[in-house]
């Protein structure tokens, strides 16, 4: 009996994880556009150039790539920090994360 009870107390456990995994997957996946529009606002606006030009620069962005995935957690970083990453890797080519 008693592993009986730890394997469903496991299953519930795996569950609630599970489950909260998908609503930090459903918050990422919400929150992307918002993260995207501003970040392109921002290309524009610093580095003067059109609309479809900051797109192009961050959709070829290595930071773009690393920012899709959520287990990276980049997507929490605000828009400003977002952008000096975008410059330090316009600049190197490379990205240093900052331990947040």
């Amino acid at each position: 009996i008693l592993d009986l009870l730890q394997m469903i107390m496991y299953i519930n456990q795996f569950g609630f994880l599970k489950q909260e995994h998908m609503m930090r997957q459903e918050q990422f996946l919400a929150m992307m556009p918002y993260i995207s529009t501003d970040l392109v606002a921002t290309i524009v606006e610093k580095q003067n150039v059109s609309e479809e030009e900051a797109i192009k620069k961050l959709y070829d962005s290595r930071l773009y790539a690393v920012l899709e995935d959520e287990q990276t957690k980049v997507w929490q970083y605000s828009t400003s920090m977002l952008y000096s990453l975008l410059v330090q890797e316009e600049k190197s080519g490379d990205i240093s994360f900052p331990d947040v």
